[in-house]
């Protein structure tokens, strides 16, 4: 069929559709846009338009999916976050601003914590780190005792000398970011240069060391999925899976992709080898995103720039250095208040695409 006659499927809505779903059930899809039972096929709608319905079988009780709604995704019947790239389809949130909300200002804690809508919070790594935090020093962040249930994530700083020998065990895999400094981390045999903006995946059963370079203090995170109560010191490196030789990975303008404004460039996922978990960088202009909610667990740590981040009955401030929790499906929104833009690195788990929101 010649290009200018291939029908075009109509924008049913933005947003993806929302739905819990029965095992076994079998969903038709609406691919043309037209049916009056969106997201679903209402059987006549599409007669005549070239398009047919497409078919997705539940594969459990309660599976929760995102049923796309504009008709443009590349992962049917799923939302890939296509909409916010369409005309219309990304919307600042004006109405409510800083200097016009009444909503209270969470309040930080000694441990430096602001707690919004539990279990959603803000955290300053080094608000407890002591007068001399030695060679090595290391702070949990993130872990099932403030809410997480698919990851832990720590804070560490590295000087002097290496790093114990560390091992988040035989079942989880481990994300490395790196904010400050420079040096190695090495992974079994391997070694791998880092520095500022980086990513690093141990894989599962991999241990790993990280190094700084002399007079240089290597600041952190370290993330860990599924969630583990603890990162072991063990007294052997162990081996390197070989069949993923690719660990580090680092900023590409020419990976980023558009959301709306917004854009973020994935650095691990599952291209390296990395299972159910995706760690990105993004960046965030002057502005205040819609309320919105996502179907995956984040960490996500500000790297530059200033904001606010706002749930349904609290906001607090965030700056360089912390980190914000968000739980699965829980609404909020992050604003940049400063002209040169925010940038951001998450974590999350379970999930591929930062983009994807409802």
């Amino acid at each position: 069929m010649p290009e200018e006659t291939k029908p075009v499927a109509r924008i049913a809505g933005y947003k993806p559709c929302y739905m819990e779903l029965r095992a076994g059930q079998r969903y038709l899809w609406c691919r043309c846009g037209r049916s009056t039972q969106q997201p679903f096929c209402d059987g006549k709608s599409h007669i005549g338009t070239g398009f047919q319905p497409v078919a997705y079988t539940a594969r459990r009780d309660g599976e929760e999916v995102l049923f796309c709604l504009c008709k443009r995704t590349s992962t049917p019947p799923f939302c890939d976050g296509t909409h916010s790239n369409l005309p219309g389809g990304y919307a600042d949130d004006e109405a409510e601003t800083v200097e016009n909300s009444t909503k209270p200002w969470a309040e930080e804690d000694e441990e430096g914590i602001r707690r919004l809508d539990a279990p959603c919070y803000t955290i300053r790594p080094t608000a407890t780190r002591p007068a001399d935090p030695g060679p090595f020093w290391l702070r949990k962040l993130v872990d099932g005792s403030r809410g997480a249930v698919y990851q832990t994530q720590f804070y560490a700083e590295i000087r002097q000398r290496a790093s114990p020998i560390l091992s988040a065990g035989p079942d989880a895999q481990t994300f490395l970011f790196v904010t400050e400094g420079s040096g190695t981390v090495e992974i079994g045999e391997r070694q791998f240069q880092i520095g500022p903006l980086d990513g690093v995946l141990v894989l599962k059963g991999e241990a790993f060391r990280i190094r700084p370079d002399a007079a240089v203090t290597l600041e952190v995170f370290i993330s860990v999925c599924p969630a583990v109560t603890e990162l072991r010191s063990v007294p052997g490196m162990g081996g390197f899976d070989s069949s993923r030789p690719q660990r580090v990975a680092r900023v590409d303008p020419q990976r980023r992709k558009a959301m709306g404004p917004r854009f973020f460039q994935h650095l691990v996922d599952v291209s390296m080898g990395a299972i159910d978990t995706t760690q990105f960088i993004g960046h965030i202009p002057q502005s205040k995103a819609a309320m919105h909610r996502h179907l995956y667990e984040e960490a996500l740590i500000i790297v530059s720039g200033q904001g606010v981040i706002w749930n349904e009955t609290v906001r607090a401030p965030v700056a360089p250095g912390d980190v914000i929790f968000f739980p699965r499906k829980h609404l909020h929104s992050l604003q940049c208040t400063v002209s040169e833009g925010m940038d951001v690195v998450g974590v999350i788990h379970p999930g591929d695409n930062p983009g994807i929101n409802y």
